[in-house]
């Protein structure tokens, strides 16, 4: 049987060359308007996903343009659970619009790391997908809270892994502050992708080896080279012999 892996990317950010990224993925996680997007954003990242038959996924953040979402507040889940869903139903409507479905939802930036860590707010987050829609696959770090959330309501899972991140020893990223998180190098990161998806492994940045699962693979759309990094990765992968597949569609990407 070919191996199959999602490969995912951020779109509608207003800052990375979506046009050129798009038809390297097979799943788009769309600005909703907590760290970045709007409403004219979110229509041309839908179109540009049904014109390369990507699958549709929310990025819900906390409410924080300022800092790009990548600043964590202190929220009640009460309110992270409102947030999330209040977001998710905004690009649900406008996929309804474009003719299309939500596949999937993944958490932003300082919301995603905080639900990776802290079981109230991942339940929260969970709820909220389950809320609008029990269908919705959940995008989570791999053996993190939110994937163990999503998993107890009985949420469809993709754990998810990063092609140019340095983990920690704990599994989790190491935060964008500390020397070395962000992985500049194209070729460390296609090493790093390797060993996940081949191997089932990752090294942490202070060199253990990390057992992992990789059900999709994300490359953050905001980096200034983000269109080669994933025109890279997306022959990397084909070489490697995996079909690029959305786990909501099974539909190997063109």
């Amino acid at each position: 049987m070919t191996a199959r892996i999602d490969f995912n990317c951020d779109l509608g950010e207003g800052c990375g060359d979506d046009a050129a990224i798009v038809p390297c993925i097979s799943s788009a996680s769309i600005a909703t308007g907590g760290h970045a997007g709007d409403a004219r954003s979110m229509r041309e990242a839908i179109a540009l996903c049904l014109r390369h038959g990507v699958a549709v996924g929310a990025h819900p953040s906390f409410l924080d343009r300022e800092h790009f979402g990548r600043r964590e507040l202190s929220l009640p889940p009460a309110d992270v659970h409102a947030l999330v869903r209040a977001q998710i139903e905004q690009l649900a409507v406008l996929c309804v619009e474009a003719g299309t479905t939500l596949a999937h939802v993944k958490p932003h930036g300082a919301l995603y790391n905080l639900a990776a860590r802290d079981a109230a707010s991942a339940r929260a987050v969970a709820q909220a997908v389950f809320d609008c829609d029990p269908r919705l696959w959940l995008y989570a770090l791999a053996g993190s809270e939110l994937a163990r959330a999503g998993a107890a309501l009985g949420l469809a899972v993709a754990q998810e892994v990063f092609a140019e991140r340095a983990y920690a020893a704990g599994g989790g990223l190491v935060p964008r502050a500390h020397p070395g998180a962000v992985i500049e190098d194209l070729d460390a990161a296609l090493a790093q992708v390797r060993g996940m998806l081949r191997n089932g492994i990752v090294t942490s940045i202070d060199g253990h080896a990390l057992p992992i699962r990789a059900d999709t693979l994300c490359l953050h759309g905001d980096r200034a080279d983000a269109a080669a990094f994933a025109t890279a990765l997306r022959d990397a992968l084909r070489a490697e012999g995996f079909a690029i597949l959305s786990p909501a569609t099974r539909i190997p990407h063109a």
